[in-house]
């Protein structure tokens, strides 16, 4: 079973052209680069993306990705791509879902894990900078100090 994200996002996309092929279906890799726009929108979002791992002195290389195809996407489709954090303290792990827009039915699943890498020495890192995971909590700590939707503070 699939854990529950702590934190989402969604962005819409609409297939353009030139993702697809000559059967007007989404390329099976083109799926990969929706998550990483949701990915990159995602860690905008809680304050640590990638000019911020940059500058704290890490790259983050993706060491796992799964995908797992129902439905095919097709040209001119409007897509909604979710990404949910998962996992942040030891690596970053982030599950994706795309759906149709339109009727909320689910085309794709997938998932990414991440791990911090030095830039100063190339080593992988065991656990999570704290850099990462201090922006991280911070923002979701915030996040949840939020009131809910509809109700006043």
């Amino acid at each position: 079973m699939r854990a529950k994200g702590v934190y989402a996002t969604e962005i819409d996309i609409v297939v353009p052209f030139f993702d697809v092929d000559s059967m007007e279906v989404v390329w099976h890799g083109h799926y990969v680069k929706y998550f990483e726009v949701a990915r990159c929108v995602l860690l905008d979002e809680l304050g640590h993306n990638y000019v911020r791992m940059k500058d704290a002195g890490y790259v983050w290389p993706i060491i796992d990705l799964q995908v797992r195809y129902a439905r095919a996407a097709r040209f001119g489709q409007a897509l909604r791509v979710r990404a949910e954090l998962v996992e942040w303290q030891n690596r970053l792990k982030i599950h994706y879902t795309v759906s149709d827009a339109a009727t909320g039915e689910r085309l794709t699943r997938g998932s990414t894990v991440q791990v911090a890498v030095s830039l100063a020495n190339g080593e992988m890192q065991l656990v999570s900078p704290a850099v990462f995971v201090d922006d991280i909590e911070r923002q979701l700590a915030a996040v949840s100090s939020l009131p809910a939707p509809g109700t006043h503070a």
